[in-house]
């Protein structure tokens, strides 16, 4: 093949594109290979003809260009861009208009965990100070039904005939607290420390919640529990 080949076949999968008005460059591969059923794929694989403006050459598509380098360098190397949850829903209607189901799928995942991490964020913050807590107990019925706990640090406090039930305790440490009497029915307990907690006269405990099973169904003998 004569240097005026490699020229020949070097221009000919190059491919201008005018989206919008913002010019790109790129290859007939990159467009076609990673999501062969897009419409991309479809316009630049032989299946349909294109029409090249009539100086430059570009193929225009009368779509918004500001995110479509995003899409290029998905179809790159199909990483997931980085961006704010606005501009992930602005460039979904680009996506959904080329049909690329991959990063469709892929920016929704996105969506998805950092919801998740959103929603763990707000579920580990505590209704309740350990402050607030003190002053609670020097009641005579004390009740912390449906409380968010997490987190706190409970250790060496007085918490006997106190109702968590319902409560969130995950990650409380209520290590050397004296538990006796206290209700803990269908709680949202993982991660919680017991240690050396006197947890006596306690029936019926159940601390359970998604991939934790910290405590049992249990009735305390006469002595401390020990983790």
């Amino acid at each position: 093949m004569t240097s005026s080949d490699l020229s020949s076949s070097s221009s000919s999968s190059l491919v201008r594109l005018n989206i919008g008005g913002k010019k790109f460059c790129t290859t007939r591969d990159t467009l076609t290979q990673r999501e062969p059923d897009s419409m991309l794929a479809a316009m630049f694989s032989g299946r349909h003809t294109v029409h090249h403006e009539s100086e430059k050459g570009f193929i225009f598509v009368d779509r918004d260009g500001k995110h479509f380098r995003h899409i290029l360098n998905w179809l790159r190397d199909g990483v997931v861009p980085t961006l704010e949850d606005s501009e992930y829903q602005d460039l979904l209607r680009e996506v959904e208009y080329y049909q690329l189901l991959g990063l469709s799928e892929g920016i929704n995942a996105t969506l998805c965990s950092r919801r998740y991490e959103n929603d763990s964020k707000d579920d580990s913050k505590a209704e309740l100070t350990r402050t607030d807590i003190i002053k609670c107990i020097q009641s005579d019925r004390v009740r912390f039904r449906g409380v968010n706990l997490s987190g706190l640090n409970l250790s060496k406090l007085d918490l006997s005939l106190v109702d968590f039930s319902h409560a969130c305790v995950k990650d409380v440490f209520f290590s050397g607290a004296n538990l006796q009497c206290a209700k803990f029915r269908d709680v949202d307990g993982g991660g919680s420390n017991f240690h050396n907690a006197n947890l006596h006269a306690n029936s019926m405990v159940q601390i359970f919640r998604g991939h934790c099973y910290l405590v049992l169904i249990f009735r305390v003998p006469t002595y401390k529990m020990h983790a």
